[in-house]
């Protein structure tokens, strides 16, 4: 019976955590792109250098912290600079 409840509960956090990943590991939202510097502490969309996962930003417009926007406005936001793909 404990086993059954253990793996149980290890395949509903497996779910839980597949559910809640970042945009950025499941794929890129069509018609937005990364733009980076403007995200305020807390709000980034993905990890960066500095930590693992979205909302983990200490600061506002750390120039790695990224969040998506709608194409075309990341240029007109000041301090906005668009993430490059890494596209193979």
């Amino acid at each position: 019976m404990k086993a059954e409840k253990l793996l149980s509960l290890t395949l509903a956090g497996l779910a839980t955590a597949t559910l809640s990943l970042p945009q950025e590991a499941m794929a890129g939202k069509p018609g937005f792109e990364k733009c980076m510097g403007i995200a305020k502490a807390g709000k980034n969309d993905c990890g960066t250098s500095k930590h693992a996962c979205a909302g983990q930003a200490s600061v506002d417009s750390d120039p790695e912290e990224w969040v998506y926007v709608a194409e075309g406005t990341c240029e007109k936001i000041v301090g906005g600079k668009i993430k490059a793909s890494k596209k193979k």
